[in-house]
């Protein structure tokens, strides 16, 4: 049985267990923070290839989505808490081989990028576990509130540790960021460990692969049966490749567009987060004052315009502002759509639909990463840019124009 929050209770942070877990959850974000700063700049370090530092991101992007199906069939059947923990002791494993790996000297790109895809498997089923736990704790109407809450701890953490990363990388080099995020990693486990219970009520174990196989067709029936969760998807799908290829070529973007140093980018990162903090805290405020589709399309609208800027100015400074604003549009969108998703998906299926809209809209990710990482290479990292800024006005633009978008009020 789902324990709804109480409408008396002053927020969601009057349940303990979500407290625990949200403490937990903000310590492993925090060591996130600088592994996705550190990772990329060794990567781009190894080789100064764009390509091949977008190729790190396809490492944790193809099989995360990939098992996602997995991972939400295991959240529906299996006990989450344990789920998670055991997720969290690979991660912490993987990225102890990486700090120790680089500090005796023999860490290579290709073991960065095995240990990636081990890490992005484990992190698909712990956001399994995540997102059904979220309705498990507090009742499907808070969702989106504490979705954004979970955003913002993780976009806070983001506005420091790029700054501090940066700095600490030209210094010292990434391994104490790889030391952090592997003790976040433990720290983590131990406050999941004090939770009592992240459901679900009846655990039925390891599914077998006809299960597996029921669960994800299971998945993608509600997901494509769902007219307004489709289209969502859809979009979801065109923004991410445009929105992820940008991403990956962001740092040769800085570098070799405005000659940025290593802490010129971290400062840029950390930038950047704060507008996601801002656009997370948004979201948790206007989670129920706007009908969820004229919310979602003006947002798509103001990020498409915001974007524009970034190839437009030539001061590094400038493109931190327009991409901040971006970044904070952008998450104001991702806590909204998946607060939505959480609403309106049955409780005992919530893992497996979310699998399968995983698996759908990050999709779009690898291929975005590898065109305009291709682009960046051959042309430049300008035009690729250019490729995204337009891609961006153009589904902005369709998403408008679709009424299952467009008119959604659940």
């Amino acid at each position: 049985m789902s324990r709804a929050a109480s409408p008396k209770a002053p927020g969601i942070f009057a349940s303990s267990a979500f407290r625990q877990y949200f403490v937990g959850q903000s310590l492993s974000l925090l060591g996130d923070g600088l592994r996705t700063l550190a990772v990329p700049l060794l990567a781009y370090h190894l080789t100064h290839s764009a390509l091949s530092t977008g190729a790190a991101f396809i490492c944790e992007i193809v099989p995360f989505s990939l098992f996602s199906l997995v991972g939400g069939s295991l959240a529906d059947r299996l006990d989450r808490r344990k789920l998670m923990i055991g997720c969290d002791a690979i991660r912490f494993a993987v990225m102890a081989f990486f700090a120790v790996a680089y500090w005796q000297h023999v860490l290579t790109l290709p073991m960065i990028y095995g240990g990636l895809i081990v890490i992005s498997i484990c992190a698909a089923a712990f956001l399994g576990g995540q997102s059904s736990s979220i309705p498990y704790l507090l009742g499907r109407e808070r969702s989106t509130e504490a979705i954004a809450v979970l955003i913002a701890s993780e976009n806070a953490s983001s506005l420091v540790t790029p700054v501090i990363g940066g700095a600490v990388f030209t210094i010292f080099g990434p391994l104490p960021a790889l030391i952090v995020n592997a003790l976040t990693y433990l720290a983590s486990q131990l406050s999941l460990a004090r939770i009592p219970s992240l459901g679900p009520d009846a655990v039925q174990g390891v599914p077998t692969p006809r299960h597996l196989a029921a669960d994800v067709a299971l998945g993608f029936r509600q997901l494509w049966g769902d007219v307004g969760m489709r289209a969502q998807a859809l979009a979801g799908f065109a923004f991410n490749v445009f929105g992820f290829g940008c991403y990956a070529i962001l740092i040769p973007f800085l570098k070799k567009g405005f000659g940025a140093s290593d802490q010129v980018v971290g400062i840029f990162f950390g930038i950047s987060a704060a507008g996601a903090v801002a656009g997370a805290w948004l979201a948790s405020r206007w989670a129920t004052r706007w009908p969820f589709g004229r919310a979602l399309t003006v947002a798509y609208l103001l990020d498409a315009v915001a974007f524009l800027p970034v190839v437009l100015v030539r001061n590094v400074w400038l493109v931190a502002l327009f991409w901040t604003l971006s970044n904070t549009i952008a998450n104001f969108e991702i806590a909204q759509i998946i607060g939505f998703r959480l609403r309106v998906t049955p409780e005992h299926m919530i893992g497996r639909v979310m699998g399968a809209v995983r698996l759908f809209v990050l999709s779009g990710m690898a291929p975005g990463v590898l065109i305009l990482g291709w682009v960046a290479d051959t042309r430049s990292p300008l035009a690729a840019m250019w490729i995204a800024c337009i891609g961006y006005i153009v589904i902005a633009l369709a998403a408008v124009m679709t009424p299952a978008i467009r008119d959604e009020q659940r």
